[in-house]
């Protein structure tokens, strides 16, 4: 398992079984195989230990629960989860597999804590198909906003601090979503669609019907955060919203150049100002953020498993090797703040030093002739088996 974490944060072309087993000085890629698809190992325990490690370090009474979800684009029809279906990573309808993750962002820093596939219709209504990826008798169909409820109430019943929150327009405009939060008292900021319809003392009012009907005189302009390029400037305002309990508002976002807006669903179990509100949307992308950092520097997204198992290990083990970027990061901005010409180190340059200062040099080198070797009689064995199966379908 140190050897795969190692390779995923190596400064490798193309993470998958074989380059990593190559990387950490193995013969042949058996061994990180059986680590992901049969090795006796507590995968629901590593996840937890992952978040406990991550709010040891990042942990802050005001943080925000980011929840979203990612693709990852894929051929064929056997790899678990996988259909013709929208991932926001290709910006339109592919043949993709999709996940819901869950980010921990405190004032310190963030990293992903959990994660869970969605498993569209086609999959939960097909036993065999199910059984042949490995998915557990006891895996249902659930929706990507109930995957969310999930993982969220797995973080709050563990304890860890958080008083937040956030997620976009798929989750915001899940009613159960919102009521699970309430519930547990956790204040949310949800995105929400221009035509939803929200809660007033006249009746359910399109957002944006409301948003036309403001004075010039309400709107604020207040940063969302700081950017890579300065402080993300927005223009706010805010509407009560009737309840039964606690405090909601339509919060609206107006672009100060060319007036672009987005609404947000919002709730806390106390009054706050809005200055607060709009830092909790600020931080929503964090998770845009998480999913940058965990697939460019840890190949979140390259992995080429097919089964439900390994699929879960595969991202869990990444997600714990993008937690060590952040939380080294973190933990250097407290110790060691940056001088005035430098900027503070990133996730990216920390993964290079790492990989230059500390993995590179003590590694074991294997014989690259023989890795070619390996490759080349896999390959053989495929070719054969592909041409012996066409042939047998043919005759």
């Amino acid at each position: 398992m140190r050897g795969f974490v190692l390779g995923l944060l190596a400064d490798l072309p193309r993470k998958n079984c074989w380059t990593i087993a190559e990387h950490a000085g193995q013969s042949s890629p058996d061994g990180m195989q059986h680590l992901l698809a049969r090795a006796v190992w507590d995968t629901d325990g590593i996840r937890d230990d992952l978040r406990d490690f991550v709010v040891e370090h990042l942990g802050d009474p005001g943080a925000v629960l980011v929840v979203d979800e990612t693709g990852d684009v894929k051929k064929g029809t056997a790899t678990v989860g996988t259909q013709r279906q929208y991932t926001g990573t290709a910006g339109r309808v592919e043949n993709a597999q999709v996940a819901v993750y869950l980010t921990y962002a405190g004032q310190a820093g963030h990293a992903m804590i959990d994660r869970e596939l969605y498993l569209p219709t086609s999959w939960t209504t097909d036993p065999q198909r199910c059984a042949a990826a490995g998915i557990p008798d006891d895996v249902k169909f659930a929706t990507k906003p109930a995957l969310a409820k999930t993982m969220i109430g797995r973080a709050l019943d563990a304890g860890i601090p958080a008083r937040w929150a956030a997620g976009d327009e798929v989750y915001g405009a899940d009613p159960g979503l919102r009521a699970e939060l309430q519930a547990r008292q956790l204040g949310y900021v949800l995105a929400i669609g221009c035509d939803r319809r929200v809660p007033t003392a006249v009746g359910p009012q399109r957002a944006d019907a409301l948003a036309t009907s403001l004075p010039d005189g309400v709107w604020q302009r207040i940063s969302a955060g700081a950017g890579a390029k300065g402080q993300r400037y927005y223009d706010w305002a805010w509407i009560a919203l009737t309840a039964e309990s606690g405090h909601h508002w339509l919060l609206i976002r107006r672009h100060p150049r060319h007036g672009e807006l987005a609404f947000y669903r919002c709730y806390a179990p106390s009054p706050v100002p809005l200055g607060e509100l709009v830092r909790v949307a600020g931080r929503r992308w964090t998770i845009e953020e998480s999913f940058q950092a965990a697939k460019g520097l840890a190949g979140l997204d390259e992995h080429q498993v097919r089964r439900w198992l390994a699929w879960r290990r595969w991202t869990l083990l990444a997600m714990l090797a993008h937690a060590s970027l952040a939380v080294i990061a973190a933990t250097e901005h407290t110790q060691r703040p940056g001088s005035d010409n430098l900027i503070a180190l990133t996730c990216n340059e920390i993964r290079h030093l790492f990989t230059r200062l500390a993995t590179e040099p003590n590694r074991q080198h294997t014989n690259p002739l023989a890795w070619s070797r390996w490759r080349r009689r896999h390959q053989h064995h495929s070719r054969t088996s592909h041409y012996q199966r066409q042939q047998a379908q043919l005759t």
